[in-house]
């Protein structure tokens, strides 16, 4: 007869974290930026070590059940690493091929610096509404701004900031965001109606963003004049500029508009560059390959290596050289090997029983509408650091406080926008979660590096809380 299984208590249940939050301190404090090179993952991987070591010795549970969960866990996560991967190619082809620095020219143009984060902000706001996802903002229109924004000497954590406040914003209210509608359907909401309460929150948010982002703008330092007209000039040089470039970016949106599968989508925008990048910089191509011929097979060589590999034009320019360097998708390697130990230290923790364990306090300790809904929005942010998936911790938090909802007669739209509030939003603040590792990769900035200053994800969940209690349209059952 097999052993009975015990269930996990949660002040056992908590040691994996405690394990892990020391980890990554000390990682952190000895790595600093580099901390994703490794130590991370080793972190991860001790930590889920510790979980399922203490899940099996002493709560005699199954192996195969905690095996199952991390299969399961780290499925979830094909999608994302595929996506990574041409997110990686498409930031090497969109390079070389002008059709960034064609962005990047034309933005020096156009924009200031002393409205550049607000700018920012609203424009990947728009394109993220229009698209449904933040993540496809971020990697094109977010990659092209990020270079704008340091070309014009500002902060890079700010302008991080801006984007992802602006993707995240446009995602959170967007028909096409998967996010939305799985915070929606989990928790049983009509989608029109979860995306019209979400709106007494969600604007408020970004009214503040935008007034943070105003200030910081008139008094961050940038490039002089100057200077950025030395970028211009030099981006004209080395690269073949032209408006019919933008015809990549333009195609790419008329796909994702479509609603076409985000990897067919991203598959098509690496092409769509793969060819601009021979029409246009036939010598950037030879560069890359390291020959001066411009034959068929140095053309096949090229385009292969910026696809996967890094690249490094010369400009003169030592700046300009760092902000038009590539990785390609071998670049991604270390955050796919940080999302696979995040999926099974998700996959432990849940498989295990513990997680469930650790939830059931949140249940025990709430009453009244405030404290339920701040234990809503501090439940998203525990599963994005303990899951580190944003599905994951969407689907937990819902399904957890559906019923207690529904036994204090309160809506589930009120369930539903705190989930949002939350678990979509502090996401890409968590350096292990999947967003947060994503986004910090794609943008070229470290996760704690531009956290200060995602205005709107950080508001967004006091804003939550804050609007629930004052008790704005919300109406109890009867």
């Amino acid at each position: 007869m097999q052993p009975q299984q015990r269930t996990p208590n949660a002040w056992v249940a908590a040691i994996p974290l405690v394990v892990l939050t020391i980890l990554f301190y000390l990682v952190i404090r000895c790595f600093g930026s580099d901390s994703i090179v490794g130590g991370s993952q080793i972190a991860l991987l001790s930590a889920s070590s510790v979980a399922a070591a203490i899940a099996t010795l002493y709560y005699r549970t199954p192996w195969s059940k905690i095996e199952d969960s991390i299969i399961d866990h780290i499925r979830s996560a094909t999608t994302a690493i595929l996506i990574l991967l041409l997110i990686g190619a498409i930031a090497g082809t969109w390079m070389i091929s002008g059709i960034v620095p064609t962005l990047i020219y034309y933005g020096l143009q156009i924009l200031h610096p002393s409205y550049f984060l607000v700018a920012t902000t609203l424009i990947c706001g728009f394109v993220s509404l229009m698209t449904g996802s933040s993540w496809t903002t971020i990697a094109t229109i977010g990659v092209a701004l990020m270079g704008v924004g340091e070309a014009m000497g500002l902060p890079e954590g700010w302008v991080a900031g801006a984007i992802i406040s602006g993707a995240y914003f446009g995602d959170k209210l967007s028909l096409l965001s998967d996010t939305t509608v799985l915070a929606s359907s989990t928790v049983g909401v009509p989608i029109f109606t979860h995306i019209r309460y979400m709106l007494l929150t969600t604007v408020p948010s970004l009214l503040v963003a935008l007034v943070v982002f105003s200030i910081a703008g008139v008094t961050l330092p940038h490039a002089s004049s100057a200077d950025v007209e030395l970028y211009a000039s030099t981006l004209s040089e080395v690269f073949h500029l032209s408006p019919w470039l933008l015809v990549v970016p333009l195609l790419t949106g008329i796909l994702i508009a479509r609603k076409l599968p985000a990897l067919v989508t991203l598959f098509a925008a690496v092409l769509f560059a793969c060819i601009a990048m021979l029409i246009a910089q036939p010598q950037l191509v030879a560069e890359v390959a390291g020959v001066e011929s411009t034959d068929f097979f140095t053309s096949f060589k090229g385009v292969l290596m910026t696809c996967y590999g890094p690249t490094a034009i010369e400009t003169g320019n030592a700046q300009l050289n760092d902000l038009i360097s590539t990785n390609g998708m071998g670049g991604m390697m270390y955050t796919i090997w940080l999302i696979l130990c995040a999926m099974v230290f998700g996959g432990v923790m849940t498989g295990s029983g513990m997680l469930h364990a650790l939830t059931q306090v949140f249940l025990g300790i709430v009453r009244r509408t405030t404290p339920i809904v701040a234990s809503t929005v501090g439940a998203g942010l525990f599963f994005n650091l303990c899951s580190a998936d944003q599905y994951i911790s969407i689907i937990l938090t819902g399904r957890l406080f559906k019923g207690l909802y529904e036994d204090r007669g309160l809506e589930p739209r009120l369930l539903s926008r705190a989930v949002e509030d939350s678990a979509t939003v502090t996401s890409v603040l968590v350096p292990w979660n999947s967003c947060g590792m994503t986004q910090a990769t794609v943008l070229g900035v470290a996760t704690f590096t531009y956290l200060p200053y995602c205005i709107f994800n950080l508001v967004s969940p006091v804003m939550s809380i804050l609007v629930a209690s004052l008790g704005w349209k919300i109406i109890r059952k009867r």
